[in-house]
């Protein structure tokens, strides 16, 4: 459900009047970068996971697609806080987008386009169902190859880069799976439609690098620090398709789906077929953090209520 207010270009508007002119350059062009970001219930209010690390990101795109701006991460955090605070939320996910707006069409928008950036926050459950946490989801590698190093800007969040991700995405659901996986140009394992993905073996987590154009996700990087504190062994090399099948576990990560197993691949079941006890030790750790139940021992979370009182 989407929430009341907006923050557009540093005020609130409603929702219904959050338009967009038609000759928008990121409509015609794919010039935008955005994040995907969740505010969590705690006992101490809405808490944003991350939030830090998502506006760095976020403007770091920026940087990359050359779309020239003023926002600084202070006004992006800022901002994001009051936005949750305005619309009541207890819980939410966040979407801030920095896109070239109306102006002269052409490819190169750079001085002929205005910058714009928008907040906008909803309610929203599990990305991959309700069930999908403890039960797992079916998955299928794909026929869309992620995008070869040189054609895109894989560590970029960027508006067009999700083109390749909606024809993996699509072509699952059309075949009766819950999502894709994506190999890389070299047919090696690089990620799947909107998530990051973890293969454990023999009590070894695998996992691509960036090598593999993948986005370097942000919930990604929080379980690889959950399992250095757990001691286990990571490894970040390519890995192949037949891994998936021979996997005694196998996880998602990402901010819509948080960490969501994998049950099946390809119609292969996976190990047990339901939620292994790495995934669910992992999974386990990450909801009692954000849900404040355990102490935030990596100061991840910023509480809005608080940061609000401190403006």
């Amino acid at each position: 459900m989407p929430a009341e207010w907006i923050w557009r270009n540093g005020e609130f508007v409603k929702w219904q009047d959050a338009t967009v002119h038609v000759s928008a350059h990121a409509l015609h062009y794919g010039s935008s970068v955005f994040e995907g970001i969740r505010a969590y219930a705690t006992p101490d209010g809405p808490a944003v996971f991350r939030l830090q690390a998502h506006s760095k990101r976020l403007l770091n795109g920026a940087k990359v697609l050359r779309i020239a701006h003023d926002f600084t991460e202070e006004l992006v955090n800022n901002a994001i806080v009051e936005t949750i605070a305005r619309n009541g939320h207890e819980s939410c996910y966040i979407r801030p987008l920095i896109f070239r707006g109306a102006g002269a069409l052409g490819v190169d928008g750079r001085g002929r386009t205005e910058t714009e950036m928008v907040i906008l926050t909803m309610e929203w459950g599990a990305y991959l169902g309700a069930d999908a946490l403890e039960k797992g989801v079916d998955a299928q590698v794909s026929s869309w190859r992620r995008m070869a190093p040189d054609t895109h800007p894989a560590l970029v969040k960027a508006g067009g880069n999700y083109v390749n991700s909606q024809m993996v995405s699509m072509e699952a659901h059309d075949n009766g799976f819950s999502e894709g996986i994506a190999l890389d140009v070299n047919a090696l394992v690089s990620e799947g439609a909107g998530e990051n993905i973890f293969v454990i073996m023999d009590g070894t987590v695998y996992t691509p690098g960036e090598y593999s154009s993948i986005l370097m996700g942000i919930t990604r990087d929080t379980v690889l620090t959950l399992l250095n504190d757990f001691g286990y062994s990571v490894k970040f090399q390519p890995i192949s398709r037949e891994m998936l099948y021979m996997a005694d576990e196998i996880f998602f990560t990402g901010t819509a789906a948080e960490v969501t197993p994998v049950r099946s691949v390809d119609r292969i079941e996976i190990g047990s077929g339901s939620r292994g006890p790495i995934t669910k030790q992992v999974q386990e750790e990450f909801f009692a953090i954000t849900s404040g139940k355990t102490a935030d021992r990596h100061h991840w979370l910023t509480h809005v209520r608080q940061a609000v009182s401190e403006k």
